[in-house]
């Protein structure tokens, strides 16, 4: 027999518990069917669509450790921004006109 895969959240057990598909739950999130997916087999996402899922099964922020229990830490870690890049300088241009080397 198998061991039971533990899931980081809670996400697939509430929805189906409130009889709505991945499609639906995805609706009421603003947030694509694919990232619910992503989300319900324990892809880490970043803390707004946390915020965006806890809030579309209908409960508060403050219940979000039903949803996604503490202790799992599976947020994504914020993408570095790119250095900027340095402007490229203009080539001096010679203050006499038609001057030859």
């Amino acid at each position: 027999m198998a061991a039971k895969k533990e899931h980081p959240n809670n996400v697939r057990h509430l929805r189906e518990a409130q009889l709505i598909s991945k499609a639906e739950l995805a609706r009421k999130a603003g947030l694509s069917p694919l990232t619910i997916d992503r989300v319900e087999s324990g892809k880490p996402c970043r803390m707004d669509t946390k915020r965006k899922i806890v809030l579309a099964l209908g409960f508060k922020i403050g219940e979000r450790e039903k949803v996604f229990p503490e202790g799992r830490n599976d947020e994504r870690a914020p993408e570095p921004r790119p250095e900027p890049r340095p402007e490229p300088r203009p080539e001096p241009k010679s203050d006499v006109v038609g001057e030859t080397s």
